[in-house]
């Protein structure tokens, strides 16, 4: 089995998100695939700026579409934890491992059917406020602190 915990991004909408999450990955050793098309041009300064200087210090992979990213995480031998409003079991209720991948949907419409009947599991921040959703850097933040401090 592969090691170290992964975020996954599945076609990105905003660029300032994604640079933020990129941001805290390089900040905490972990890397981020980005499942193209995203919704900006990669290179985007908006991309940039968010990430600030930690981008160069980023472990970025990114993969053409969703079945040349399922058939290297299936390679690799990692489970695929979506995190959905779709889904009904609390975040915090569930085991990660070592080399589990986050995988966070689009900001405008999640991930489609096949992606997420593909998850290993499939995982919720509960929201007691009444709000349909988190900010998608936000909800990262939330999914990888609670990842590493369950693995150590």
């Amino acid at each position: 089995m592969a090691h170290g915990i992964r975020i996954a991004l599945y076609q990105p909408d905003i660029a300032g998100n994604t640079g933020t999450i990129l941001r805290m990955a390089a900040c905490f050793g972990i890397a981020v695939d980005i499942i193209e098309p995203a919704g900006f041009d990669l290179s985007d300064r908006a991309l940039r700026r968010a990430g600030m200087d930690y981008l160069e210090m980023a472990a970025l992979t990114r993969h053409l579409d969703f079945a040349s990213f399922e058939a290297w995480r299936q390679a690799e031998g990692r489970r695929l934890l979506l995190f959905s409003t779709k889904a009904a079991l609390p975040y915090a209720e569930f085991r990660y491992g070592d080399g589990d991948i986050i995988l966070l949907g689009r900001e405008s419409a999640g991930v489609p059917d096949h992606v997420h009947d593909a998850a290993d599991a499939r995982l919720l921040i509960p929201m007691k406020g009444g709000g349909r959703s988190l900010n998608l850097a936000l909800s990262a933040a939330i999914a990888v602190s609670e990842a590493i401090r369950q693995i150590g």
